[in-house]
């Protein structure tokens, strides 16, 4: 049997016996801060640290010979059915798997084992090797550190301005006599559940507060996503400054609605919130979800089924019949249909409207009040909430130098989590093991007054497929990036990839246009699994773009490497003889061998051409401007390869088909559009890209 020690952001958590025989575990006991006895690892155990640290233990004993005899030299190795590849003979990096159990060898021996995650690092590693793994940078930073046990302080219903009472549990650092920053997690997930991931906030010195948002778990009120936010944000930040054990400095950490739950509380300019974490956020309704662009966006309908119920139930995302359940129409009997139940705020979602109050209540941008809280933000060029993400963006560009700091990464909405995405793969330094070091570090500057730099540090940080490196910038957009064209242009014939669609970068002269049918019954794919629940993945779309109905504008091969980094945007000259219709932008990659990926898209309801408050129907033979922004990028388009813009008016699984009536997604007649694109002479349409140095 062989020794290892596991940490969790740079915190032992426990000590293990791994190899033949049973495996055996010394636990951390939070609540003392002493390693408990030693104990054979049950079942319980295996399933528990599986979802906490994201290891098998068990499994890892078991196969403890069969790494330590077959991880040897570089390139590709496969062996226990899991396959790693290593540029430099030591370290082995886990493929084709969510949560990479990656694998550090010397001299033939398995010195540890790292794991990196969308919010925290776990670490398995042998006694004394400690300083070769990322522990060496926690060590460094804090060598003498003071660690607390945990005390749950009780749970509080604690009451909004409307005399609803969100139930809320506090943790505090045991012992501690001195008021210390608070930590507020807000959840739609059940506050019990998974809060051992919150721990090591308190076990560093942080009061944490973990409240179930209104309507949900043991919270009171109606579940209404989005609705209530910012003045229940408000509410909770005042109530955990008045309390005793509390500073008055507090922070507020977590992803997706946990991070559209900061940003909402920041929103209402509240003088206690001191400092954000915000990973992978959702944004405002008609820019992220669930009206993107105007459009419905069915592909969130996942996540939606799991929270449809008082209680959180991830299983309700995945079935074998999503196909059928996107097909069901009208779409207000969707819910009842697809789940044996009514959704009330499913069913207020589908009603068809402009933006109005009630999707104003929910826009954090918007209601802004503009106060400069610090906010580390991290997001990736596949985050299905990537669009909320660039509204984050906007609202810290002006933010002095050392209150923002942005990780951009090539990363989905489960974040630093994958080498291998979809048939895509990226380079050994695509995942980052630094996070939770950084989010440390950025707490202690911001709640603790600490002085540690991490203000002083690059401003922005990204990472370029293609190039497969991680740079560094004063702001985003990149300062450096120059501001470029990318024009249409054809002979009137750009549908499919074997058309004559061109993208030049000179704007053609000569007018001429494209046109499509588009049948609402038979809409283009947007290439996901529904079940994963995640809608902006990278993917192979050659096939798809042998659709008559799919135009595709195709760069020249490239003679040398073009690196664009930034928001895009399309402006697309478009006429229709139907009144509202939609048009959806990809931007891919093709390859000399003609694969084109996805790497981003995007979308608009032509009705919302000039700003979603009010609809502007389209005129038969009208020719109208519609700018389009997509999802952000930093691709290198490498030698031999060809940039592509395709258009079409659909994309399953992604948006509810347009049925080119007044009613857009919400009605069960629909009509095909014929639709054109314009470009050349005074209708020139183009995609905006920012292209680097």
């Amino acid at each position: 049997m062989r020794n290892f020690d596991l940490y969790v952001s740079g915190i032992l958590y426990g000590r293990l016996r791994l190899g033949d025989g049973t495996s055996q575990i010394q636990k951390l006991d939070v609540h003392t801060g002493a390693l408990l006895d030693w104990q054979d690892l049950t079942e319980q155990d295996r399933d528990f640290y599986r979802f906490f640290v994201k290891m098998d233990f068990a499994a890892l004993g078991q196969n403890l010979s069969h790494y330590e005899s077959g991880l040897h030299g570089t390139g590709e190795v496969s062996l226990c059915g899991e396959r790693y590849t290593s540029e430099d003979g030591c370290n082995y990096l886990q493929r084709d798997v969510k949560f990479p159990n990656n694998k550090q060898m010397k001299e033939g021996r398995l010195i540890a084992v790292t794991c990196p995650a969308r919010e925290m690092v776990t670490v398995l590693v042998e006694p004394g090797a400690e300083e070769e793994t990322i522990l060496r940078l926690w060590r460094s930073t804090w060598p003498e550190e003071q660690l607390f046990p945990v005390e749950h302080a009780l749970t509080f219903p604690v009451p909004m301005r409307d005399g609803v009472h969100l139930s809320t549990d506090v943790y505090l650092p045991k012992n501690c006599s001195t008021p210390v920053p608070a930590v507020l997690v807000r959840t739609p997930y059940g506050k019990e559940d998974g809060c051992e991931v919150y721990y090591r906030y308190v076990q560093r010195g942080y009061a944490v507060v973990v409240q179930d948002v209104r309507g949900r778990n043991a919270s009171e009120g109606e579940w209404l996503p989005n609705y209530h936010e910012v003045e229940d944000g408000d509410d909770t930040l005042n109530w955990i400054a008045a309390q005793p054990w509390c500073s008055g400095r507090i922070g507020m950490v977590g992803g997706s609605y946990l991070g559209y739950v900061q940003w909402a509380a920041a929103a209402s300019g509240n003088p206690h919130l001191k400092a954000l974490i915000s990973v992978v956020c959702a944004g405002s309704s008609f820019v992220d979800l669930p009206r993107r662009g105007g459009s419905f966006t069915s592909g969130m309908l996942a996540w939606a089924f799991a929270v449809s119920q008082k209680t959180f139930h991830p299983e309700l995302m995945e079935r074998d019949d999503w196909e059928k359940v996107l097909n069901i129409r009208p779409l207000t009997d969707l819910p009842k249909k697809a789940l044996g139940y009514d959704v009330p705020f499913i069913t207020r979602w589908l009603e068809p409207s402009d933006y109005n109050d009630f999707w104003r209540m929910s826009n954090w941008q918007e209601r802004s009040v503009g106060a400069q809280i610090p906010a580390l933000i991290q997001s990736g060029w596949f985050d299905d909430n990537g669009m909320g993400t660039t509204e984050a963006l906007e609202l810290v560009h002006d933010f002095p130098r050392g209150m923002r700091k942005v990780i951009l990464g090539p990363w989905q909405h489960s974040g630093n989590s994958k080498y291998d995405m979809h048939g895509v793969s990226f380079g050994s330094q695509a995942l980052r093991f630094d996070l939770d070091w950084l989010y440390f570090r950025w707490f202690e500057h911001h709640l603790k007054e600490v002085d540690n730099g991490i203000d002083q540090t690059a401003p922005v940080e990204y990472y370029t497929l293609g190039q497969e490196v991680w740079k560094t910038a004063e702001n985003w957009p990149v300062p450096e990036t120059r501001v470029t064209h990318l024009y249409l242009d054809s002979d009137g014939h750009a549908n499919t990839s074997a058309g004559d669609g061109r993208l030049t970068f000179a704007r053609p002269e000569r007018e001429n246009c494209d046109g499509y049918a588009y049948d609402p019954e038979h809409p283009s794919q947007h290439i996901i699994d529904m079940s994963e629940n995640e809608i902006e993945v990278p993917e192979d779309y050659t096939r798809e773009e042998l659709r008559q109905d799919l135009l595709c504008y195709t760069s020249p091969v490239l003679k040398e490497n073009l690196v664009l980094t930034g928001d895009m945007t399309a402006e697309l000259y478009i006429s229709s003889d139907a009144p509202d219709t939609d048009f959806v932008v990809h931007v891919t990659d093709v390859d000399e061998n003609g694969r084109s990926i996805k790497l981003a898209d995007g979308l608009l309801s032509a009705r919302y051409r000039n700003g979603f408050a009010r609809s502007e129907f389209l005129q038969e033979g009208e020719i109208v401007c519609l700018k389009i922004r997509t999802t952000k990028l930093s691709n290198c388009f490498r030698k031999g390869h060809r940039i592509r813009v395709t258009v079409t008016s659909s994309a399953k699984n992604f948006i509810f088909p347009n049925s080119n009536t007044r009613e857009g997604f919400a009605s069960a007649r629909t009509v095909v559009a014929h639709n054109r694109v314009y470009h050349g002479g005074l209708h020139a349409s183009r995609l905006t890209v920012r292209v680097e140095p």
